[in-house]
Formats: structure tokens, C-alpha cells, sequence
């Protein structure tokens, strides 16, 4: 059984049938969600895994820009 992580809404879906990164929408609430995992099956919402890729691209920008201060240090000795 498949329920919605917003409402608790029980989806028709069978969940063999789902693969990771598939989108299904909530009849109930309405609500994008995606499947993160498929032993257990695990369903977020859209918007929150949006967030987490955009954390993700933030933390990597951050790592870039350490990177390139590192280099700037080293090349003034």
C-alpha cells in the first residue's frame, strides 16, 4: 500500500511498478511527488527534492570557490 507523505492518502499504484524518479500526483491533495527509493518504497514531494538539488548545486558552488581560493593562495608563494 502507497500513501501519499502529505495526507496520508492512500494512492492506487502499484508499487513494483514504480522505479526511482518516477512522478505520480496525490489525487487527494494534489501534490507532485517523486519516488527517492524503492526498497522501502520512499515518495517526497516535488518541491522538497527541487530544494535538495538546488542544496546541492549551492554546496558544490561552495567547493569550487574554496578550491579556486586554495590554488590563489598557493600560487603566491
Amino acid at each position: 500500500m502507497v500513501t501519499c507523505p502529505n495526507c496520508d492518502a492512500v494512492l492506487d499504484v502499484e508499487e513494483e511498478e514504480l522505479d526511482e524518479g518516477d512522478e505520480l500526483t496525490c489525487e487527494e491533495c494534489a501534490e507532485t511527488l517523486v519516488v527517492t527509493g524503492k526498497n522501502p518504497l520512499e515518495l517526497e514531494s516535488s518541491d522538497d527534492v527541487d530544494e535538495d538539488e538546488d542544496d546541492d548545486d549551492f554546496d558544490d558552488e561552495d567547493e569550487d570557490d574554496e578550491e579556486e581560493e586554495e590554488e590563489d593562495e598557493q600560487e603566491e608563494w
